[in-house]
């Protein structure tokens, strides 16, 4: 009878374990951010209650994700097929972000939408003008308007 390795599957870094333990560090992360915040009781909570609840329940999904992992793909044999997306669809939120004092909010919502919806997903020209410019206009109405949330507006007035 052939043996298999010790180390074949069982040690082997998997993506769901990469995944678990990337959630653990992130909970992490934030647990030690929040310590600036006062805690408060569960009758008055401070404003580093609710993080703590969330860096706490990230760490236990971690956990979790990270112990019963193991049935995903081995990850040097993974094959990164969408990483220009995942880069170009990045490098638009980090502009949209840089943007978004300069442009106003309708502005850069519309372009990134556009963007979006037009290159990334090659939708109809037509349907992408009609979300992108009708996303933009109803999301700035209800939070500016209706939520009275400050949004930018650009230096045109829009």
């Amino acid at each position: 009878m052939a043996q298999e390795p010790a180390s074949s599957s069982g040690r082997q870094l998997r993506s769901d374990r990469v995944s678990g333990l990337m959630l653990v560090a992130l909970a992490l992360y934030v647990w030690w951010m929040n310590r600036a915040y006062p805690i408060g009781s569960l009758s008055e909570p401070g404003p580093g209650y609710v993080p703590l609840l969330l860096a706490i329940f990230m760490g236990v999904m971690g956990l979790l994700v990270t112990l019963s992992g193991g049935k995903s793909m081995p990850l040097v044999a993974m094959q990164w097929t969408e990483t220009r997306r995942a880069i170009a669809l990045l490098v638009a939120c980090g502009v949209a972000a840089y943007a978004l004092e300069r442009l106003g909010y309708r502005i850069t919502m519309a372009a990134l939408l556009v963007f979006f919806l037009g290159v990334m997903e090659r939708r109809k020209p037509v349907m992408v003008a009609v979300v992108g410019i009708g996303f933009s206009l109803a999301t700035y109405y209800l939070f500016a308007t209706l939520l009275r949330v400050p949004l930018p507006v650009s230096p045109w007035g829009v």
